[in-house]
């Protein structure tokens, strides 16, 4: 999977298109898939941050299974 940055890059890119189509009148449902292709990029971003951030906090813990969390975590991600 990407890094965090790269995929930011990515969304930037693709904001920036969105900017374009914009200033150039292009077609409002071209305009929507791109918005709707950013959107799925930024909640990928978020799962990634959670998903590290929630895992770099509880590792330190040496009773709780590192494996378990990653299961619960992708539970969590895959239902939003």
């Amino acid at each position: 999977m990407k890094n965090t940055k790269q995929l930011i890059n990515n969304i930037i890119g693709q904001l920036e298109g969105i900017k374009r189509m914009l200033d150039n009148e292009k077609e409002c449902v071209d305009i929507l898939v791109q918005l709707k292709a950013s959107k799925s990029g930024i909640n990928s971003v978020i799962n990634k941050i959670i998903e590290e951030n929630t895992l770099n906090c509880l590792s330190g813990n040496k009773k709780v299974d590192r494996e378990k969390i990653k299961k619960l975590i992708k539970e969590i991600i895959d239902n939003n």
